[in-house]
C-alpha cells in the first residue's frame, strides 16, 4: 500500500431492505434484540441493521473499512450509500421509519429518489476532502447504479480492491473480514477503466470470528469443528 496518502475513506454499498430479513425486522411481533432497538426512541446503528440484512458481505466491509479508514479531520471515515438518503455516516442511527423508506426504493441510477441525494453529498464530499485522498468503493463496479454517480464526483481518486475481481459478495465478505482481523490492506486500483471481470480465484480457507469491542470489531476464534 501507498502510505503516502494520508487519508482514505470509504463508501460502502447498502443491503437490500426488501427481503426477507427485513420483513423479519419490520415485523411488528419481532422481539430479538435488534428489533427492539430500531423500535427504540434511539434506534439502532444503520451498520448494524444492514449487516443483519447482508450478512457477511457487509459485516466484512464494516469491520475493513473500520480498521483501515483515515479520514480527513471532521470527515468520517466509513459511509454507507443509502437509498433514499445519499451518504450517511455508518454509526448514524435510524429507526423503522427509515427502513420502511429505504425498502420502498429499489436503487436504480435514473430513480431520482436515489441519484439526487447521493449526487449532492458525494459532489460536498468531493469539495471538501483534501488532496490527496483515496475513496475506497466497497462494492460492485460492475453496475452504474454506483460507479457513474459517484466517478462523476471523485473521478481518478475512486477506487476498488483489485482482489474483488472475479469474487462474490460472500468471498468478498470472508476476504475483507479476515483482512481486518489481521491487519492486512488490500491493494486498490482506480474505478475508471477498471476490467470488472477476471477468473474467480480459490476459495478462501474456512474461518470463524468472534465481535469483540463492539460492531466492526472481530477477533479470530476457533475454526470449526472438523476444520481444523
Amino acid at each position: 500500500m501507498d502510505d503516502s496518502l494520508h487519508h482514505r475513506i470509504f463508501l460502502l454499498s447498502p443491503a437490500y431492505a426488501g427481503g426477507e430479513r427485513a420483513r423479519m425486522i419490520l415485523n411488528d411481533g419481532a422481539q430479538f434484540e435488534l428489533a427492539r432497538k430500531l423500535r427504540g426512541r434511539k434506534g439502532a446503528p444503520i451498520a448494524e441493521v444492514f449487516t443483519f440484512l447482508s450478512g457477511l458481505y457487509f459485516r466484512g466491509k464494516v469491520a475493513y473499512a473500520m480498521a483501515f479508514a483515515r479520514p480527513p479531520r471532521g470527515t468520517p471515515g466509513v459511509l454507507v450509500i443509502t437509498p433514499t438518503r445519499g451518504l450517511v455516516d455508518a454509526t448514524t442511527r435510524i429507526g423503522l421509519k427509515d427502513l420502511r423508506e429505504f425498502a420502498a426504493v429499489d436503487i436504480r441510477e435514473d430513480d431520482p429518489r436515489y441519484r439526487l441525494p447521493i449526487e449532492r453529498d458525494a459532489q460536498r464530499l468531493a469539495k471538501k476532502l483534501p488532496l490527496p485522498t483515496e475513496v475506497i468503493l466497497l462494492g460492485s463496479i460492475a453496475t452504474a447504479k454506483y460507479v457513474d454517480v459517484l466517478l462523476a464526483s471523485f473521478r481518478d481518486r475512486l477506487r476498488f480492491p483489485c482482489d474483488f475481481i472475479g469474487r462474490g459478495d460472500m468471498s468478498r465478505g470472508g476476504l475483507l473480514l479476515r483482512c481486518a482481523v489481521d491487519r492486512q490492506e488490500l491493494a486498490y486500483i482506480a474505478v475508471a477503466g477498471a476490467i470488472v471481470s477476471g477468473r474467480r480465484p480459490p476459495k478462501l480457507p474456512p474461518r470463524r470470528y468472534v465481535e469483540s469491542k463492539g460492531p466492526g470489531r472481530f477477533v479470530r476464534g476457533a475454526q470449526p469443528p472438523g476444520r481444523r
